[in-house]
């Protein structure tokens, strides 16, 4: 039987890149004496070598940090191409990999300008990190009812808990162990890939997709909020300040605000998406796979529907203020 290869063409040339830039790194830092510039993006000489904005991410250091990305690209990029198709998983793969490195670079260069350590300005910024926090945003946006089981079900963890954990972890290991440009990459990947998925990138209409307007832009949902990517209890603050931006965002003009009937689609659309639940390559056995997109939609549809319950309760008791102090204001779906 003739042996096939079941990768998406994009994904197999982002697993060559990994492999042929993480050995040439390594062969030009220990070959050629201070020669690891010419890959892994270093503040200082990243003006004469802009092509290093690109080719940090997939110059990793050793072999762990090797497999941890391959796996990031087979997996996340195996779903990820198929689930939006290779120009669109292109421009996001290409937006997540050089927008993080770049602001990374100019926070290492503030920091250098302020507290004139020279090692900030030589600090060697690489790796897959912020490529993964963006795969983990996509995968929330995608299947965040998705339940993920490790170790023969002795650990479950859906998938819309992954991004907090992943900051959370790069940010306790930044503090303790000195990892900041992981911390760096981390945060500043996840908030790129939020930011375009929420408010750029042209979705699919999964409702209406027989009709010639079958394109959105961005996701309005409820559940794809900033506030909902954290647990229960902080919700609340985290929701109060990120509103807050998004307001002073919308009056500057930045941001387009949200109408109620963008809020309302984007939940049908978090909705469906989540009845399509994972395809094989993240499921095993299929009428457990039947099972469990089930229980993902229920689950979706619960959170869904929490969420309508929490913003009509806060538009009830923001109406007297209203009434008292009427302003022209704009329907938004917040941040």
């Amino acid at each position: 039987m003739q042996w096939r290869i079941n990768i998406p063409p994009l994904t197999r040339i982002l697993l060559l890149l990994l492999i042929v830039f993480s050995a040439s790194y390594q062969a030009l830092r220990y070959g050629v004496e201070d020669a690891g510039h010419y890959l892994a993006l270093i503040p200082q000489w990243a003006l004469f070598t802009p092509w290093v904005y690109f080719t940090a991410t997939y110059s990793e250091q050793n072999i762990v940090t090797i497999c941890i990305a391959g796996a990031t690209i087979l997996y996340g990029g195996k779903y990820l191409e198929r689930a939006w198709g290779s120009m669109e998983f292109g421009k996001f793969i290409l937006l997540v990999t050089l927008l993080p490195n770049f602001v990374a670079s100019l926070i290492y260069v503030f920091l250098f300008a302020v507290i004139r350590n020279d090692s900030l300005a030589l600090v060697v910024i690489q790796g897959s990190v912020a490529l993964q926090g963006a795969f983990l945003v996509a995968f929330k946006q995608l299947v965040p009812e998705h339940t993920v089981t490790i170790l023969k079900g002795a650990i479950k963890i859906r998938v819309k808990h992954f991004p907090s954990i992943f900051l959370a972890a790069n940010t306790l290991s930044g503090i303790i162990l000195g990892t900041d440009t992981a911390l760096v990459l981390a945060w500043v990947g996840f908030m790129t890939s939020w930011t375009y998925l929420r408010f750029y990138k042209i979705q699919p209409d999964l409702l209406n997709a027989s009709t010639g307007n079958n394109q959105l832009r961005g996701d309005a949902s409820e559940t794809f909020a900033f506030a909902y990517f954290w647990p229960d209890a902080i919700q609340p603050p985290v929701a109060a300040m990120t509103d807050g931006i998004y307001n002073v965002l919308v009056a500057f003009r930045v941001c387009t605000p949200f109408s109620a009937e963008d809020v309302q689609t984007g939940n049908e659309q978090a909705t469906a998406r989540g009845e399509g639940g994972l395809p094989n390559i993240l499921n095993q056995g299929g009428s457990r796979h039947g099972r469990n997109k089930q229980e993902e939609a229920e689950r979706r549809r619960a959170l869904a529907l929490k969420a309508l319950d929490q913003r009509l309760h806060a538009a009830s008791a923001n109406n007297k203020q209203h009434l008292s102090n009427p302003q022209p204001s704009d329907t938004s779906g917040g941040a």
